[in-house]
This record gives structure tokens, C-alpha cells and sequence, in this order.
């Protein structure tokens, strides 16, 4: 039966013994259906409780129960019906509150990106977004949700992405750029290419991590089940002494009373509940509880580095042309050649090639693991590996991330890409310290010296460099029990089996792959890495929270069973006294929803690092 449910047939039944004794006389009546109630409702409760202990768990439900059958076995039966309607509306308090908690979350599940325009030889067609294939061409039109994940290759707009990312402010697009499915189209429509169908998108995936974050409960949202035994054993303890000195037992009653553990019960979930609310609104989304206590006590890191400690967005270096070309010439084919691949470096180029113009391509194909061949301006281009576009080269590949250009069968030069080291990188890492991770350490598949470089100069503690993802999950399981639990943060589909056995996997999930998203433990939505410390700095002021509310519930309900031992307080006092108790509980617990004011992490010059 639903917490609703119970706390309606609670409070029915309560109206009605109300006019069975005081409007018709009949005590016993009300007796006899408050007793009644009691206990089916109690039994219920045991039922539960032996199914908790079943599961090796022990919770603090046995003094409830304890607490309702007392006060019916000395005919306290109003206080027992105040304690009914305590547990259950507490219990419905709690549903309450973690609805109230979510908002953020469950809101995303109602603007789904449900259609799109596409465009085939000038003409739109109307489809579902799960019609929608790679590399086709969609419209999005001003006020439109953007369909699916993919990049603008006509127009420019302002997009919002407050719903993905929690940033407010719109952000420019301009052709070349990344659109994530889920963001609002501004002012003016805009061509995109598809890069990714609906279900591998990222406002699809958010939505995935939302349900699986609510299916999954949190093992550590019962925090008051930790002190239970011994809260269980004093308030007995208590009661039993209080019965004993006074040969009354109603005093073993009246102490349970005010020992019911409703609000050690309601304190910790709703305060887990708002934090990962308030991480979501801080567009950081935490699958379980669990990691947030993980999180808050985190004492060690360890970073990916391509896409995450540096952008993994490749800028162009240099353009090398051969003597019979110009770097204009090579750049503007190329660029042109390329203009409507989803590949990064066909994208980098073309991004670095927005100032001008690009001329169409006709008779574009593309040469998988190799590179295209298009028609642009009456020449034949051929962009892309080295021995792709120039089979009887005796040159060498360069040892730096490059692409080859040939034009009319002549090859013409060749462009190299450089990566940026992240802003916010160095700030973070210094905030990270700060926040108590002793050890941050890089684990890269990149060569050791470009690693020990972007190390040096963003604060990195250790280097690992030159590993297979199988290496990486060696280096994770070999730190020593003080240096954990450790985070492992990356973004690629090679980090996802890290990020699976670290203690907590962080996913920049803004341009990562579906596969480090859902191995992850907790996802990034936004391109910014300074979020790893946002998201230590809410778990560490939510475990707060949640303790500061069981400690606050269990020194209160103490006092209080020591005050009722003396016989002072009613029974039936005592169960109202709980809704107090219950109130002060939850209102603290939702402390854990509000943002509060940090230091800054500023981002430091762009630096980029070449590859070589």
C-alpha cells in the first residue's frame, strides 16, 4: 500500500473514533477500531522490517514498532493513532519532499525532442527524430528544440542549452560548431548534419541517466540505519529503567513514543534527494546517492587527457603547401572537401576556414579509415592520409596529427592540428587540492612527452602515459586503500571501462561518447571541467546536511526520552511532540537544495600544446 494510501486510512479511521467518543460516547468502539488499525498497520510494518533484515540491512523500524504496540497494550490508543499518523505522514512527507527535490530532474522527461525537418534536394519532410540517420541534412527552425546530436553547416544562431548544461546565457553557433540535441534554437534557421541517431544523442541519453538515476536506489540513503542499533538499544535502555523505577508501564510507553525513528528515517533520503537535485540544476547528473558520499571523501583523481584535461577539439597549426600551390588554395579545398563530414579534423578545418566562403562539393565520397575525394571549383581534392592521397610517395607520415591534401592527382601539402589545454584546467586541479584529493594523476594512451608537458603546466601530481585502456584499469586497482575512493574522470569510448572500476567514474558527457556516459557514475553535461570540483563541493555540503539532520533528530528525540522517563510528558503529548521533531528533520534535510556561494575557478590564457 502507497504512503498516501496508509496516511488517508489512518486519518479516516482517526474521524471516525473522534465521533464514535466524543459524538456518540462509544470509547470502546474507538478503542476497538484505533486498536484494530494499529495493529494490521503494525504487522504490516514487521512484515517489512524481517524483509529489510532478510537482505542483511537493519533499520531503525523495530522501535516503531515497538513505540505503536505499547501504547496500544496500555490503552494509550490516541497516542498510538499519533504515532500511525506521524510514521505515515512522515512517510508521505518524504515522497513529498523528494518530488519537490527532483523538479529539476523530472522536468527534463517532458520536453523530448519529437520531430524534425529534413532536407533532401531543397525540399523539407516532416519525420519522427528516431527517423533521422547520420550524415542527413535537418532544417531547424527559430523556437525549435535541435532533434539530434550533430554539427551546423549553414546559418548562424544563438542557442539555449540551459536544460542540458544549467547555463542561461545563449551560446553562439556558427557552421562547424557541435549542436546537442535538446537545445533551443534562437533567432534564425539553420542546416545541421546528423552525427549521431536520436538514441545516441545527448538530450536522449540525459533522459536515460534521469530514469536509470531514479530507478536506482541509493544504499546509503538509510544513513539513520547506521546509528540504529545503538539509538535502538538506549531508547529500550531508557524505557526499560523508566518502567523499572516506577513500576508504571506507561512510562515504557511514553519514552518509545518520543523515540519513534521517523524523523533519523526522513533526514537522510530527502537530503541525498536535493543534492542530487541541486547537482542536476548545476548540469552535473549523479546516478546514485551512494556517490555522493563516495564523492564528498574522495582522496584521490585521475584525469583522461585528451578531451578532458586538454578540449580534444583540434585546432589548425599550420598549413604546408607544395610549391605549385598556395596555403589559401589548400586550406579553402580542403575545407570545402570536407565541409560535410562528421570527422574532427574535417570540422577543425573547416571551423578554421569560416572567414571565407566555401565553395560546394559535387561527387563527394568517402573512403573509410582513408579520407574523401570531392569535386570543388572544377578541381578533383582528395583530402586525408598521407598514403591515400599520394600512393607513390616515398615520404614518411609526419609524428603529429596532420592531414594530406591533393589536387588534380598532384599532392599539395599537408595541414597539422594542435590541441588545447582546457582554461579552467589549472584552476581545477588547484581546487581539487584544496578540496582534499591528495593524489590527482594522468592516465593517457598519448605519448610520454607530450603527456609530461600538459602535466607540468596544469598541476597534474603523476604521469602514467603510453597506456592501453586494460593498463589504465591495472594503474586504477593498484592505489592503496588510503588513497581512496578515487575518481576517474575521461570522456572517450576507451575510458568507459576505467570509469566502470573506479570508485566514482566521471563522464564529460557534453561531446563524449554514449559508452564513457554510461559507464560513469556521475556525467558532465557541460564542457567544463571545473564541474568535477562543483560536483565534490555539493556531495561534501549534502553528506553534511544529511548528517547534521540525523545527529539533530537523534539528539532531540534523546532529550526527549530522557524528559518522558520522569513522567512528565503524556503519551499522547509526546506522539505530537514527534510531529515537531519530524518537521525540524526535513526542514533542515531541504537545507541541501540551495547553491551556495564558492570560490570562483577562474580560467587561465588558452595554451596549446603541440602535437608532436
Amino acid at each position: 500500500m502507497r504512503h498516501y494510501y496508509k496516511l488517508t486510512l489512518t486519518v479516516s479511521v482517526g474521524i471516525v473514533a473522534l465521533i464514535l467518543e466524543f459524538g456518540l460516547h462509544q470509547q470502546l468502539a474507538a478503542q476497538i477500531i484505533i486498536t484494530l488499525t494499529g495493529s494490521i498497520m503494525a504487522l504490516s510494518m514487521f512484515v517489512e522490517m524481517v524483509k529489510t533484515l532478510r537482505s542483511g540491512k537493519y533499520g531503525v523500524d523495530l522501535l516503531a514498532i515497538t513505540a505503536i504496540v505499547a501504547t496500544l497494550a496500555v490503552s494509550e490508543y490516541w497516542a498510538g493513532l499519533v504515532v500511525l499518523i506521524m510514521l505515515t505522514g512522515g512517510d508521505s512527507l518524504e515522497d513529498y519532499a523528494a518530488k519537490r527535490a527532483s523538479t529539476e530532474l523530472k522536468a527534463l522527461l517532458d520536453n523530448s525532442p519529437r520531430t524534425a525537418h529534413r532536407l533532401v534536394n531543397g525540399q523539407l519532410t516532416d519525420i519522427a527524430v528516431e527517423d533521422a540517420n547520420v550524415s542527413d541534412q535537418l532544417v531547424v527552425k527559430p523556437g525549435e528544440l535541435v532533434p539530434v546530436d550533430g554539427h551546423l553547416i549553414d546559418g548562424t544562431a544563438l542557442f539555449d542549452e540551459s536544460s542540458l548544461t544549467g547555463e542561461s546565457k545563449p551560446v553562439e553557433k556558427v557552421v562547424g560548431d557541435d549542436l546537442m540535441s535538446g537545445a533551443v534554437n534562437g533567432d534564425s534557421a539553420v542546416t545541421m548534419v546528423v552525427d549521431k541517431v536520436a538514441a545516441d544523442s545527448q538530450y536522449q541519453q540525459l533522459v536515460k541517466l534521469v530514469k536509470e538515476s531514479e530507478a536506482r536506489p541509493a544504499k546509503f540513503v538509510r544513513l539513520a540505519d547506521r546509528y540504529a542499533v545503538p539509538f535502538t538499544l538506549v531508547a529500550y535502555v531508557i524505557a526499560g529503567v523508566a518502567w523499572a523505577m516506577s513500576g508504571d508501564p506507561h512510562r515504557f510507553a511514553e519514552v518509545l513514543v518520543v523515540a519513534s525513528p521517523c524523523p533519523l528515517i526522513l533526514a537522510a533520503p530527502v537530503a541525498l534527494v536535493s543534492g542530487m537535485s541541486r547537482t542536476s540544476r548545476n548540469g552535473i547528473v549523479v546516478k546514485t546517492g551512494d556517490m555522493l558520499e563516495k564523492l564528498s571523501t574522495a582522496k584521490s583523481a585521475a584525469f583522461d587527457k585528451t578531451g578532458t584535461i586538454t578540449s580534444g577539439q583540434l585546432t589548425v597549426n599550420k598549413i604546408v603547401p607544395q610549391a605549385a600551390f598556395t596555403a589559401e588554395t589548400v586550406l579553402h579545398l580542403a575545407a570545402s572537401a570536407e565541409q560535410n563530414s562528421s570527422h574532427i579534423l574535417a570540422r577543425s578545418i573547416v571551423k578554421y576556414a569560416n572567414d571565407t566562403p566555401l565553395s560546394p562539393a559535387n561527387d563527394l565520397a568517402e573512403v573509410t579509415g582513408n579520407g574523401v575525394t570531392a569535386q570543388v571549383d572544377d578541381h578533383e581534392v582528395k583530402v586525408g592520409k598521407l598514403s591515400f592521397v599520394d600512393p607513390e610517395t616515398a615520404q614518411k607520415p609526419l609524428a603529429e596529427t596532420a592531414i594530406y591534401v591533393a589536387i588534380d592527382g598532384h599532392y599539395a601539402g599537408y595541414i597539422t592540428f594542435i590541441d588545447n589545454v582546457r582554461p579552467e584546467a589549472i584552476a581545477t586541479l588547484q581546487a581539487l587540492h584544496a578540496e582534499g584529493v591528495k593524489n590527482v594523476m594522468m592516465l593517457t594512451g598519448d605519448q610520454r612527452a607530450i603527456a609530461d608537458k600538459i602535466a607540468t603546466e596544469v598541476g597534474i601530481d603523476t604521469v602514467q602515459a603510453d597506456l592501453l585502456p586494460a593498463d589504465k584499469i591495472k594503474n586504477l586497482k593498484t592505489i592503496p586503500k588510503a588513497g581512496r575512493p578515487v575518481i576517474m574522470v575521461g570522456d572517450g569510448v576507451n575510458d568507459a571501462p576505467s570509469l566502470a572500476v573506479a570508485d566514482v567514474g566521471i563522464a564529460m558527457g557534453a561531446h563524449g561518447s554514449t559508452a564513457a556516459s554510461e559507464s560513469a557514475d556521475v556525467v558532465i553535461l557541460k564542457d567544463d571541467l571545473s564541474r568535477v570540483v562543483t560536483a565534490i563541493q555539493i556531495a561534501k555540503d549534502t553528506m553534511a546536511v544529511a548528517k547534521q539532520s540525523v545527529w539533530i533528530g537523534i539528539a532531540i528525540c534523546t532529550i526527549l526520552m530522557l524528559i518522558a522517563s520522569s513522567g512528565i510528558i503524556p503519551a499522547l503529548f509526546g506522539a505530537m511532540l514527534q510531529e515537531v521533531v519530524d518537521t525540524v528533520s526535513i526542514l533542515w534535510a531541504l537545507r541541501a537544495l540551495r547553491d551556495r556561494p564558492r570560490l570562483a575557478i577562474k580560467a587561465a590564457p588558452t595554451k596549446t600544446i603541440r602535437q608532436n
